[in-house]
C-alpha cells in the first residue's frame, strides 16, 4: 500500500532522507486524495524524484511548528489550502462560520485569516532567504492589487505583503515542476521571471518583455473607475494562447509582474496527474478526531473536467481555472471508478461525475485549441456564439460505461448542469438520460434571477431560456414516466438588483410554491467581475455605471422578500413593498405576500395559508425546501476539485446567508425521502 508523504522529521528519517526538497505548508488537514491541492502537487512533485514533507495546519503563533523538517533545500510552498481563508472563516454579513469542513472534525480556528501570509511571514522570521513560492486559491485570486470585502479597501498584491517570493497561480501542475526545475538547477529564486502562470516582484521592467503597464496601486487605491480600467485589462488576460505580462507599479517598491497564465492540460497530462499514486484516504492522525469532513462529501466522485466557458460574472473561474475545457479520458475515470467499489464504504452510488461544470466535455469551439477564446466575447452570455460546438454525446456515453461498472448502482450528476447549453442542444438524449438515469427526485439548478435586468450584470442568460429548460425537463420527465423537480437556486443583492427587482423575484417564488430555508447573498470575493462592479459601481468592460445594493438593511429586505413567508420577515417585507409602492401585494388575495394586520387580532403568521400557494406539485417548485448550498469549491494549490465538494463548490466563492426560518408551520415540506442529485450551475 502506498504511504503518505512524511509529515514529522521521524518519518523523514524512515525513509533514508537528511533532507527535504520542499516543505509544503497548508491550512487544510493532510488528506492525501486528488481533491485536494496538497495531495495534487506534492505527488506530482515525488514523481519527479523531489522529496516532500507535509506541515498541515501548523500554529502559527510558534515558529517552531514550520520547523518540523529543518530549512528544506528548494523551498517552501504556502497554501492557504482548498478555500480561501477568510471565506473559510466568516459568512457574507461577516460572521465567524461554525464548522471547517477541511480541518479535524470540522473544527473551526485550526488555520488563520489571510493564511498565507501569516505563514509566510512566519516562515520569514526563521529562513531569511530560502524560496517561499505561493498557490492555491487564495493567492491565485489575490495575485495583483485586489479589493478587499472584509477590510473594504483595496490591497496590496499577497506577493508584496507575504514576503514570499512567487506565486503559481492557477492550475499549477505546469508552473510548479518548472519552478523546481529551476530551482534545483541553482537558478536564484530572483531570477525566475519567465515561467508562464507564475507572479514575481522586480525593481525594474528590464525583464519583462512588452509588458502591459496597469495603473499603479496608489491609482487604483484612490479612482474607482481607474481600479475598473485595470480590472478590465486583467479580465482580457486570462488565456494562454493570448495573454501578455502584466505590470502593477508599487513606487519605490517596485513592480509585481504577472507572466500570462500556463497552457491547460493535455488530456494525456491530466489523467497522468489522476493516475498518481494517492492513499486516497484522510492521513491516520485524525482518524481519534473524527476525520476530515470534506473528504466524506467527495469520496465516490469523479472529477471529469476543469475549466469553464460558462462565464458567469459572479464566479473566480476565469481568474483560476480559466476557459478552456480540459477533460480525462473515459478510461481514467471507469479505472477510478472501478477503483471505488473495492472500496468497504461504497453503497454503489457514484455521487458526481462533473467539474465546475458537468456535462461540459470539450472545448467550446475548435479553435480555442490553437488561438485561445475570444478576449471580447463570451460563449453562451447573452446568447451562444454562432461558433458553439453544443454536443453532449462524449459525456452520454461516459455515463453510460460507468452505469455498467460491476457494482454501481446509480451514477449520479450533483455538479450541474448548463441549462442554457442542454437547452442549445437539439439532441434531447443527453436531457432524457438525465432525467432517466441520473437524478433522483430533484435536480439542482441555477437561474439565479428571474429579472433580465439583473441576469445581465450576472452574465446568466435570460430567464425565458430558463423556463424552456424547465418545459423540456417537464417533457422528458412525463415521456419517461418519472415525476421528479427542478429545484432553481437564486441570489439576492447582486449589483443591478434594485428593490423592484427583489420584489419580481418574491412573486416569483410565490408563484412556484415554495419556501427556501436560506437565502444566498451575493458574497463579494476577490478576482470576480461581479466583485469589480460592487466596489466600483461600474461594469468594468462596459463603463456603465450600476446599481448596487450596499447597505445591509437593504439587503435585509432582499433575502427577506425570498422567504416572505417567515413571520419574523413580515416587517422587513411590508417595508421592501412600501419602497417600491407595491401594497397590491398586501392583502388576502392569493397574489399577496403579506396580510394586513387588523387592529384587535393577531397577525397572519406567513403570507399565504398553505392551501393557496403550498399545493403546487410540478417541476418548477413543489412540495420541497431550498437547502443550503454551501459554495465551498475545492481549490487547491494551483489547483481545483471543484465537483468534490458535494457539488457545492466555491468557484465563485458563493455564500449562503443563515436565515433560517423560525417557523416551519407553512414551509412545504419535501416529500422526498432521497437526497437531491442535482448541482449548480
Amino acid at each position: 500500500m502506498q504511504d503518505f508523504l512524511p509529515v514529522t522529521k521521524k518519518e523523514m528519517k524512515e525513509r533514508g532522507w537528511n533532507q527535504v526538497d520542499f516543505v509544503y505548508i497548508s491550512g487544510d488537514a493532510y488528506v492525501d486524495h486528488p481533491s485536494f491541492g496538497t495531495a495534487i502537487i506534492s505527488r506530482l512533485l515525488e514523481s519527479r524524484g523531489y522529496k516532500v514533507g507535509i506541515i498541515s495546519q501548523p500554529d502559527w503563533k510558534k515558529k517552531e511548528s514550520i520547523q518540523v523538517f529543518g530549512e528544506p533545500r528548494l523551498g517552501f510552498l504556502v497554501s492557504a489550502g482548498n478555500m480561501d481563508s477568510m471565506v473559510n472563516h466568516y459568512t457574507v454579513s461577516k460572521k465567524h462560520r461554525q464548522k471547517d469542513s477541511y480541518s479535524p472534525g470540522g473544527q473551526m480556528g485550526l488555520r488563520p485569516d489571510r493564511a498565507v501570509i501569516v505563514y509566510s511571514n512566519l516562515i520569514r522570521q526563521i529562513y531569511k532567504k530560502t524560496p517561499i513560492i505561493l498557490g492555491g486559491i487564495e493567492a491565485s485570486l489575490r495575485r495583483l492589487a485586489h479589493y478587499d470585502y472584509w477590510d473594504n479597501k483595496v490591497k496590496h498584491s499577497v506577493l508584496l505583503d507575504s514576503g514570499a517570493d512567487l506565486i503559481s497561480y492557477g492550475m499549477g501542475e505546469h508552473s510548479i515542476i518548472e519552478i523546481a526545475e529551476a530551482l534545483d538547477s541553482g537558478l536564484p529564486v530572483e531570477e525566475i521571471t519567465f515561467i508562464a502562470g507564475t507572479v514575481f516582484k522586480c525593481k525594474d521592467l528590464s525583464r519583462v518583455y512588452e509588458p502591459i503597464i496597469l495603473p499603479s496601486y496608489e491609482e487604483i487605491k484612490e479612482d474607482k473607475k481607474a481600479y475598473a480600467d485595470s480590472f478590465a485589462v486583467q479580465y482580457q488576460n486570462t488565456d494562454p494562447f493570448t495573454a501578455k505580462p502584466m505590470a502593477e507599479s508599487y513606487g519605490t517598491k517596485g513592480y509585481i509582474v504577472q507572466n500570462p497564465p500556463a497552457m491547460p492540460l493535455s488530456q494525456e497530462e491530466m489523467d497522468d496527474v489522476y493516475a498518481l499514486p494517492y492513499t486516497e484516504k484522510v492521513h491516520p492522525m485524525y482518524e481519534k478526531m473524527g476525520g476530515i469532513p470534506a473528504l466524506e462529501e467527495i469520496k465516490f466522485s469523479l472529477t471529469s473536467n476543469r475549466g469553464c466557458f460558462g462565464g458567469c460574472n459572479f464566479c473566480a473561474l476565469t481568474f483560476h481555472q480559466g476557459r478552456i475545457l480540459q477533460t480525462r479520458s473515459h478510461e481514467s475515470l471507469i479505472e477510478e471508478a472501478t477503483r471505488m467499489t473495492k472500496d468497504p464504504d461504497f453503497k454503489g452510488y457514484i455521487h458526481d461525475v462533473g467539474g465546475p461544470t458537468a456535462d461540459f466535455r470539450q472545448t467550446s469551439c475548435q479553435k480555442q485549441l490553437t488561438k485561445g477564446v475570444c478576449k471580447n466575447k463570451q460563449c453562451l452570455f447573452p446568447t451562444p456564439c454562432k461558433n458553439l460546438t453544443v454536443d453532449h454525446s462524449d459525456y452520454v456515453s461516459l455515463l453510460r460505461k460507468l452505469r455498467k461498472i460491476p457494482g454501481v448502482k446509480k451514477v449520479f450528476i450533483r455538479s450541474g448542469v448548463r441549462f442554457d447549453y442542454v437547452v442549445a442542444d437539439r439532441d434531447k438524449t443527453f436531457l432524457r438520460e438525465l432525467v432517466e438515469h441520473h437524478v433522483s427526485g430533484q435536480l439542482r439548478v441555477a437561474p439565479e434571477h428571474v429579472s433580465d435586468q439583473v441576469l445581465k450584470y450576472m452574465g446568466k442568460p435570460s430567464h425565458s431560456v430558463y423556463q424552456q429548460f424547465l418545459k423540456e425537463y417537464d417533457d422528458a420527465n412525463r415521456k419517461t414516466g418519472k415525476q421528479q423537480y427542478a429545484v432553481p437556486y437564486f441570489m439576492s443583492s447582486h449589483p443591478g438588483c434594485t428593490m423592484k427587482e427583489a420584489v419580481k423575484l418574491a412573486e416569483y417564488v410565490r408563484d412556484l410554491g415554495f419556501t427556501p430555508e436560506q437565502v444566498q447573498d451575493f458574497y463579494p470575493t476577490p478576482s470576480t467581475l461581479s466583485t469589480c462592479m460592487y466596489y466600483t459601481g461600474i461594469h468594468p468592460l462596459t463603463g456603465e455605471k450600476v446599481y448596487v445594493p450596499k447597505n445591509p438593511h437593504e439587503k435585509a429586505i432582499q433575502r427577506a422578500l425570498m422567504q416572505y413567508k417567515n413571520p419574523a420577515n413580515r416587517e422587513l417585507v411590508l417595508e421592501g413593498l412600501k419602497m417600491t409602492g407595491r401594497m397590491d401585494l398586501v392583502g388576502y388575495g392569493p397574489k399577496c405576500l403579506i396580510r394586513p394586520i387588523r387592529e384587535g387580532h393577531g397577525e397572519h403568521p406567513g403570507g399565504e395559508n398553505g392551501s393557496r400557494n403550498g399545493n403546487r406539485n410540478n417541476s418548477r417548485g413543489g412540495n420541497r425546501n431550498i437547502k443550503n448550498r454551501n459554495n465551498n469549491r475545492s481549490e487547491a494549490y494551483g489547483n481545483s476539485r471543484t465537483t468534490r465538494t458535494t457539488g457545492k463548490g466555491q468557484e465563485n466563492f458563493r455564500e449562503n446567508s443563515r436565515d433560517k426560518s423560525i417557523s416551519k408551520k407553512n414551509t412545504i415540506r419535501n416529500t422526498h425521502k432521497k437526497n437531491s442529485r442535482g448541482g449548480r450551475k
